[in-house]
């Protein structure tokens, strides 16, 4: 697959967030490669696989196109090499390798040789937590270093960095599906000139009960 197509598979479609055009950029050329298919830019090639795998679980190809279809895994990459803030980098960052300690920790052996069935597994263990269970997670920070000493590197909890790491990708991972072209134009409700205004009508009448891509 070419720059161009992977651009037009995930770039700005029809009702996509207006941004500046260094994300209109952000895919790189497909690659091949006999263990993780592609070639991060941000992400280590294990914590790519992984991202991967968890937007598999996340948005699964049913009789819509799934992350895989879209390019989702590697917009994320490009998104956060070109476009996040160093705050927002280094957050990501961390939060992927905890996902990493708690996959080894749950299955003992590393994200790169998880199956399908465990990145299901891992996907549920948080996103499908109860919100009391999620609170509690999210305390889990084995942060320890004096709060006026800034330059130390702050190690996060297993499990509180998979949360938010996971909480991250399943958000960042949906917007880029709505506002990928193939969504927008064959998926949701797409008219680019409406014509007649309704202020206010039955979802189920307008748009055939799907919601409006512009």
């Amino acid at each position: 697959m070419n720059r161009r197509q992977a651009l037009r598979n995930i770039g700005l479609g029809a009702g996509a967030i207006i941004v500046g055009p260094t994300t209109l950029n952000l895919l790189q050329s497909c690659k091949n490669d006999p263990t993780y298919n592609w070639e991060p830019t941000f992400l280590s090639a294990s914590n790519g696989f992984a991202l991967k795998q968890i937007l598999e679980v996340i948005i699964p190809k049913t009789e819509t196109p799934g992350a895989e279809d879209l390019n989702i895994a590697e917009f994320i990459d490009s998104y956060m090499q070109e476009v996040a803030s160093k705050e927002r980098q280094d957050k990501f960052k961390q939060s992927a390798d905890a996902f990493s300690r708690a996959f080894k920790n749950e299955f003992d052996k590393e994200e790169g040789e998880g199956s399908p069935e465990e990145y299901d597994q891992m996907v549920a263990k948080y996103l499908k937590a109860t919100p009391a269970e999620m609170d509690e997670i999210a305390k889990r920070n084995t942060e320890t270093q004096d709060p006026q000493d800034r330059d130390l590197k702050v190690t996060l909890d297993a499990d509180a960095g998979s949360l938010a790491y996971l909480q991250e990708v399943r958000n960042m991972g949906i917007w880029a599906y709505k506002t990928s072209e193939e969504i927008g134009e064959n998926v949701m409700w797409y008219d680019p000139v409406p014509g007649e205004y309704i202020p206010c009508g039955p979802v189920d009448e307008l748009g055939g009960g799907k919601a409006m891509s512009l």
